[in-house]
């Protein structure tokens, strides 16, 4: 059971690369032509005293520049995310990445200069000079980050900075996509299953609990293997943010991270607490699994064994049908334009394949389409995972599709929002239409899961890393060993007693998400990202009056507002703990559900 080559892959399932350029001679000429004009842009450099003309022909500039630089990023990562072992493609990334820095350090002046000139003087610019009206939201924003703005000089440094900085992220991206050798997984017979970052979710959900088992040791193990490399990848990337946020006066790195995103410090605390809060609910449904699965020690690869002997197998084309029926109640422009990205225009890489990049994602730019590339498995969780990355990628399309380029970016805390409720309509038209025992086990599973990773998984690394940044901070050292015993015992802690905790293997699931922790207090925004996105859903669900509507003005609102405000206009207010303890409602309501269809099976 081994994965196949790259190149025998149906150009159909595949994204399709020259929709954003024809081939690599067109990506070079895009990418000269960004470089031709860096020098331009800081020929600027202070002139923005010259009047309003002068900042809006500066900002339109740098607009045309960064629209083709998302393009050329875009390009670059595509062929490299799919095949991590195509040297070409590394080459390209990085050629990318070190023109965005050269850009980045040329521009460095733009927001010191624009603070220079007052509050007062811009907002009066901008109701004198038209082509400003736009920015006036842009220039609020740009205000409440003064204290934390460097001079020009600093603010170039500081993104010379980025790129040796960013090496620690691209090791431990390289070792684990690229490098990593991984023993096969067996099945009870001894046949051997090939483990790479395509199919490993499908070999730890397998119906045979020796491949299971072996699967997620043997994958953990390859990464335990290099567990001082990765260590030290990772306490670099604290010390970096720790570094930026001193650098710029933030009282700690968390506060770095969620400030400038206009989130108040108190959201992730909340979050956290209530989580912990939580905890006996999770404690339920690992010993409702426990019970079912023979009584016996749970063990973590078992966390995702199917519940029933007759999993759902969901070939792609049917996941795509029944994705966009789920998506119905948000009308027909929403389902026919995600339809056309899904079956016409290759918005999709589809399936696994050797050298394929871990996990799932969306990405693109404004005049890109917003491309998906996941590892398609045939069964219910890749369906979620689709349904997952298509909310993200609808929501870029209709955030480009509204918002002029300077708001065409909605932000990390809104970003899971959408990708969630995805997922909330489409398990909620499947628990519908699909009503055997098996169907609405496996369906209940799948919902599990999804928690298990949004609601589990993710709350439980946000306090891993916010331990780890307060440990720098109070000038502490950061050990691979240290890493792993704190990430036990935060799951042990989780876990409970129903649970066996290998201490050593799952101490290793941070060095299992080497991008996720590498985005500086990303991970928690996936637990407020499913509470917010569930209220939501709850009300397009209930047909609650002007629901729809709201929903798909978030879906379009991009930066234009500040992320609180966007979500409360919607109808959700994330300041406030409600919407997580709504969400774990929703989780209990399914774990009361598969009590009552698999208690009774566990007495026959």
């Amino acid at each position: 059971m081994s994965l196949v080559e790259r190149s025998a892959l149906p150009v159909a399932y595949t994204w399709d690369t020259q929709s954003v350029f024809g081939d690599d001679t067109a990506w070079q000429a895009a990418l000269d032509e960004v470089t031709g004009h860096i020098e331009v842009l800081q020929a600027f450099q202070g002139r923005f005293a010259e009047g309003p003309a002068v900042v809006a022909d500066y900002l339109e500039l740098a607009e045309r520049v960064l629209r083709l630089s998302g393009k050329v990023t875009v390009y670059a990562r595509m062929f490299y995310a799919v095949n991590t072992l195509d040297q070409a493609a590394k080459a390209r990334v990085d050629r990318t990445a070190a023109t965005l820095v050269r850009l980045g350090s040329a521009t460095a002046f733009t927001e010191p200069e624009l603070l220079a000139l007052g509050a007062t003087t811009l907002q009066q610019w901008v109701e004198q000079e038209p082509r400003l009206a736009i920015f006036a939201h842009h220039f609020d924003r740009l205000s409440r980050r003064e204290p934390y703005v460097r001079s020009a000089e600093v603010e170039a440094l500081l993104r010379q900075a980025s790129e040796p900085f960013d090496a620690a992220a691209t090791i431990h991206g390289i070792l684990t996509n690229a490098d990593l050798r991984f023993e096969p997984a067996r099945d009870q017979t001894g046949e051997t299953y090939e483990i790479a970052q395509g199919n490993i979710n499908a070999l730890v959900t397998h119906i045979d609990p020796a491949v299971r088992k072996s699967a997620w040791q043997n994958y953990a193990d390859a990464h335990l293997a290099l567990k001082n490399t990765m260590a030290a990848c990772l306490a670099t990337e604290v010390r970096r943010n720790v570094f930026n946020a001193r650098a710029r006066g933030y009282r700690s790195a968390l506060d770095a991270a969620l400030t400038p995103n206009h989130i108040p410090l108190e959201v992730f605390h909340q979050l956290i607490a209530t989580f912990k809060r939580h905890l006996p609910t999770w404690h339920r449904y690992w010993r409702l699994r426990r019970r079912v699965l023979g009584g016996q020690p749970l063990h973590v690869y078992d966390s995702k064994a199917p519940l029933t002997q007759q999993p759902l197998k969901v070939p792609y084309d049917q996941a795509v049908t029944w994705i966009c029926e789920g998506m119905a109640p948000l009308g027909e422009q929403y389902v026919s334009t995600m339809r056309r990205g899904l079956v016409e225009q290759r918005w999709v890489d589809v399936y696994p394949n050797r050298g394929k990049r871990a996990g799932a994602f969306s990405m693109g730019s404004p005049g890109t389409h917003p491309f998906i590339m996941m590892s398609y498995n045939d069964d219910i969780f890749g369906l979620s995972t689709l349904a997952h990355e298509l909310g993200h990628s609808m929501h870029s399309y209709y955030t480009r599709s509204t918002q002029p380029y300077v708001y065409s970016n909605y932000g990390l805390f809104l970003a899971e929002v959408a990708s969630n409720f995805n997922q909330a309509l489409v398990r909620k038209h499947l628990l519908e239409r699909l009503t055997s025992r098996d169907e609405q086990i496996t369906l209940l599973e799948e919902a599990m899961a999804n928690f298990h990773r949004y609601f589990f998984i993710m709350p439980t690394l946000a306090r891993f890393e916010l331990a780890i940044h307060e440990r720098i901070e109070a000038g502490q050292a950061l050990t691979a060993d240290d890493l792993i015993n704190l990430m036990a015992d935060l799951f042990a802690e989780g876990y409970g007693d129903e649970v066996v905790v290998d201490r050593e293997r799952v101490g290793s699931t941070w060095m299992q998400f080497s991008t996720h922790l590498y985005a500086n207090f990303y991970v928690y925004q996936y637990a407020t990202g499913i509470s917010g996105a569930h209220a939501l859903a709850e009300g397009v669900l209930a047909q609650h009056e002007g629901a729809v509507e709201r929903y798909r003005d978030f879906l379009t609102a991009g930066s234009s507002r500040y992320p609180l405000d966007t979500l409360r206009h919607a109808g959700v207010d994330m300041s406030s703990a409600e919407p997580v303890e709504q969400t774990f409602a929703v989780m209990e309501g399914y774990i009361e559900r598969l009590e009552g269809l698999l208690v009774p099976l566990e007495k026959s």
